[in-house]
């Protein structure tokens, strides 16, 4: 408990007869007394201080205005009892609201006098007893004035924002030049900041009249995503063509060329960066004071910043005193106010800049730089496209690094197009956002159609269908990676089935995108042209024009890359045919467009465009090939046959076209698609691992109307079937027969487990899917059909009564160790909160018989149940006491698997390091102890 008295030095001062008025606010009354005291007076920076201190600084301000109160009666030769009757008066006096302002006024940084004329006035209102003739209130007011810039200079919080004579300075120099001061309001800048950022920007994405946007917070959707730190090694840059590389050189948007062994080594070293958090960097301000997040258009820098920033905002004031303040800084907006001369550097920017949320006073503002409190956010790098002005604007950044070394900095830009070196010399760091993952897209879809639905049932259905869908496209599940992408797939399926349409979902996404692609504003926006309509249809059309371009050059799909000359080619080409006066100029101003913002098509630099994500490059693809199959018979157009041989029969043995064929299977009439399914089937595939029959399989789960062709897909059922066992002929009767043919069987364990997942997802709604697929799994037999068969089970029939059952007698004991593991995972997955999953799992962690179950049994127990009591204690005993001993040098040790999961799940336990002495020095088993002892040695690094 504070001796509050003690703390404002009232038991220090002899002969003090005022300690009864101070007492009881020193007892807990001074929290509400507070309030009325600052009113109005410290508005600007109330929020710099914690409440000890204002407790501090007020009950310091009260003793010091009662002791020259005590004082000036003394002057006035009142004796020691007629004093005391002063008690009672000037407790209600200093705890008359009137009062407290005028009081609290005294630390306003303009204050010049006390208003004395109202305290005496106060005094006489008040009806109190008379105070004896003499009595100066004016006297008072200016030595307590004084005292009170005495304790501003004392309190180290108060000085540097408070120096009375600094501030005076400060309001002349922001009057001249600004005319009206600049205000330093915390408070309003945090409203300032959730107005603006709170809401998800979905205007662009929804144009539906659902009202759930209103309620979509950007802290409630908002997912952490992984980084990578990327110091050397940009993968996106030197995974795209030699030539726009070149290109890229050449207009000065890439750093000189490179050996191509260093960026080899270089990439390797990139490949072996931990992934962490996005957050774990953020909220390490000792180890990354200075850092650059990188990523693609749509991968979530500005929504980091944002959220950042929020997260400050929506905190009270009194629990943020000690947080640097977040300013982000929208660079495309402060490229444009210092180019106009609206500001000539950050600071002023902030002070009086165009599109800022809340204008703060700049002088403040350097203060608080200088003292290491602000966090400085620059978003958007990419977006200041001249290539002389980016190096401006890095310059300016590192300029600013150097005048405020303590003040946190982060920058943000797309890949294509920055250059890291002179802010790596700069000692920032570098860090690439990778895809969301598949637990971080499940959050996100939870999240989502908890915000977003009100009744259950159907958002559990249609949270379910978008999950699925996720999960059985490679296509959609690389879609979802993007988190913009991936927002765009959760609106879409409110309104429609993802999975059986896919062309349709491409088809809306597209629509979307294209949607903010306002070509008649810009062509409005320049008096050359003369009024040109260019609808979705028109743009639709462009699009699979540069994207057919795409796939007919050298690099075919791989190549998602056109130059701003071929792109103009097409343009022009296609806006003569639609009779545009002045084609070429009306071309320009599209693609100047497009430089500017990323649509469907986004600008890479050097004066070279892709689509913002592959799949859209193959949707436009398969439009155009589906456009022209369906001019057959006219001029230009490709008939069936044409169909199956030029296109299917020439790619179907390339992995990278196969979104494309499957895209033109579902689009086309069904009984074509069954053609080219029946065609693909007669294929001898058997040399590329039987990827024509999986092709088929794929392309027959986009058919619209699968009952048309029902023969076709029995003939494809039993095929499929026939490779879930494959390679029966060829069973090893010996661990020795296996090593020898190991590669063999990997082969056979690849094509068993495909099949048996593309006749799940694609014959789920057969009710013998799921029978077949029990059948299977309680097989007398070993195979890996068997544990494909449970995992399918686990997924596509999580709610089927007898599913859980049959997960937990495998994982409790299975003549198959692969299906027990399968069980076990399973469980741990998608039945955490079953009772009985827990102590199934440490069973299996003591007493399985396999080494692999018991191994993954420890890395699910101490991944999911991390923070459950007594789970640090049981792995702790397990890695010291199991009783393994090894009785084949291919059998692993259990007790290793628990060190693994323990460093992994709580590094910083203090008892790990312990734990990790004690193996290395007396564990029985020589891999254990040179285990434990390499460990040792990364945790000592």
């Amino acid at each position: 408990m504070v001796d509050w008295l003690l703390v404002w030095g009232v038991n220090t001062v002899a002969g003090f007869v005022f300690t009864e008025v101070l007492a009881p606010l020193a007892k807990g009354a001074l929290e509400d007394y507070i309030k009325d005291f600052f009113k109005d007076s410290i508005k600007d920076f109330t929020g710099l201080f914690q409440k000890d201190t204002l407790q501090t600084v007020v009950g310091k301000a009260l003793k010091e205005f009662l002791q020259l109160v005590q004082q000036e009666l003394e002057d006035a030769e009142i004796s020691e009892e007629q004093l005391k009757t002063y008690t009672t008066p000037f407790d209600q006096f200093i705890n008359n609201k009137s009062v407290k302002e005028i009081l609290g006024s005294a630390f306003q940084y303009d204050f010049q006098a006390i208003d004395t004329k109202k305290l005496s006035q106060t005094w006489y209102q008040l009806d109190l007893i008379s105070l004896p003739q003499g009595f100066d209130w004016e006297k008072v007011g200016k030595r307590y004035l004084k005292k009170v810039k005495a304790i501003i200079r004392e309190l180290d919080e108060l000085r540097a924002t408070l120096d009375s004579q600094n501030l005076e300075a400060i309001k002349q120099d922001t009057k001249e030049i600004a005319g009206i001061p600049t205000e330093f309001d915390l408070r309003r800048y945090q409203e300032g900041l959730q107005e603006r950022y709170s809401n998800l920007n979905l205007d662009s994405l929804d144009t539906s009249v659902y009202d759930y946007r209103e309620k979509l917070k950007v802290w409630q959707a908002f997912i952490a995503q992984n980084v990578r730190e990327c110091q050397e090694y940009l993968p996106q840059v030197y995974e795209i063509p030699k030539e726009h590389q070149k290109r890229l050189r050449e207009s000065n948007q890439l750093e000189a060329d490179v050996n191509p062994e260093e960026w080899e080594r270089y990439k390797q070293v990139y490949y072996q960066q931990p992934i962490c958090s996005v957050l774990d960097i953020v909220n390490d301000s000792q180890t990354y004071p200075y850092f650059v997040i990188l990523g693609d258009p749509g991968s979530g820098k500005s929504t980091l910043l944002q959220y950042i920033a929020l997260n400050w905002a929506g905190t009270p004031l009194n629990n943020v005193i000690e947080q640097p303040i977040p300013l982000l800084i929208e660079l495309r907006t402060y490229i444009r106010n210092r180019d106009s001369g609206e500001c000539k550097d950050f600071l002023e920017f902030f002070h009086k800049g165009c599109g800022i949320v809340c204008r703060l006073n700049q002088h403040h503002l350097h203060e608080r730089l200088k003292a290491g409190k602000v966090l400085v956010m620059f978003d958007g790098l990419d977006e200041v496209f001249d290539p002389a002005k980016r190096e401006e604007v890095i310059t300016d950044i590192h300029r600013f690094t150097n005048d405020y070394p303590k003040a946190r900095v982060i920058v943000t830009s797309r890949i294509i197009g920055y250059k890291p070196q002179r802010l790596r010399d700069a000692q920032f760091r570098h860090f690439m956002l990778q895809d969301l993952e598949s637990g971080q897209i499940e959050d996100f879809i939870n999240r989502w159609h908890e915000l977003t639905f009100t009744d259950e049932a159907d958002k559990l259905r249609k949270r379910e269908r978008l999950q699925r869908a996720i999960e059985t496209s490679s296509a959609i599940g690389e879609l979802a990676g993007n988190p913009l992408l991936l927002t765009m797939m959760a609106i879409l399926n409110r309104n429609q089935e993802l999975p059986r349409d896919r062309p349709e979902l491409y088809n809306q996404a597209s629509r979307l995108l294209l949607h903010q692609w306002d070509v008649e504003q810009k062509l409005l926006e320049n008096p050359r042209v003369d009024s040109v309509t260019i609808d979705y249809k028109d743009k639709q059309a462009i699009l699979r024009q540069v994207a057919y371009f795409m796939q007919a050059s050298d690099k075919g799909l791989a190549g998602n890359l056109i130059s701003g000359d071929d792109l103009e080619k097409i343009l022009t080409s296609f806006l003569k045919s639609t009779e545009v006066n002045q084609p070429r100029t009306v071309a320009r101003l599209l693609i100047e467009q497009l430089r500017i913002r990323n649509f469907i098509l986004c600008f890479l630099g050097a004066d070279s465009y892709a689509f913002v994500h592959r799949t859209f490059l193959e949707y436009f693809c398969a439009c155009e090939f589906v456009e022209r199959f369906g001019k057959r018979g006219l001029g230009g157009g490709l008939t069936l046959e044409e169909l199956k041989t030029e296109v299917f029969g020439k790619h179907w043995q390339d992995e990278s076209w196969h979104e494309v064929l499957r895209l033109i299977a579902g689009m086309i009439d069904t009984s074509f698609a069954g053609e080219i399914i029946d065609y693909l089937m007669a294929q001898n595939g058997e040399a590329q691992k039987f990827i024509n029959l999986f092709l088929a399989a794929k392309c027959f789960s986009d058919v619209r109307n699968r009952a048309v062709i029902g023969i076709t897909s029995t003939n494809l059922l039993n095929h499929l079937k026939g490779l879930a066992k494959y390679g029966d002929k060829e069973r090893a009767s010996s661990q020795e027969e296996y090593k020898l043919n190991e590669e063999n069987y990997k082969l056979i364990k690849r094509i068993r487990t495909q099949a048996v997942a593309e006749i799940a997802t694609v014959w789920k709604d057969d009710p013998n899917t799921l029978l077949w697929l029990k059948t299977c799994v309680e097989s007398d037999k070993t195979g890996y059909e068997r544990q494909a068969a449970l995992e399918e089970i686990a997924k596509g029939w999580k709610n089927d009564p007898d599913t859980l059952p049959l997960l937990k007698t495998y994982a409790q004991a299975s003549d198959d160790w692969g299906v027990q593991v399968v069980a076990v995972q399973e469980l741990a997955k998608n039945w955490k909160n079953d009772p009985d999953t827990l102590p199934i799992l440490k069973t299996c962690v003591q007493a399985a018989g396999s080494w692999s179950v018991r191994r993954i049994a420890v890395q699910e127990l101490a991944k999911g149940w991390k923070d459950t009591p007594g789970v640090f204690e049981f792995l702790c005993d397990h890695a010291v006491n199991d009783p393994f001993e090894r009785d084949h040098p291919s059998n692993r040790n259990p007790r290793q698997y628990a060190l693994e999961g323990i460093i992994e799940q709580y590094p910083s336990h203090p008892q790990t390091l312990l734990l990790l002495r004690d193996r290395a020095l007396n564990d029985p088993d020589e891999e254990v102890r040179e285990f434990a002892s390499k460990k040792l040695k990364e945790l000592d690094k």
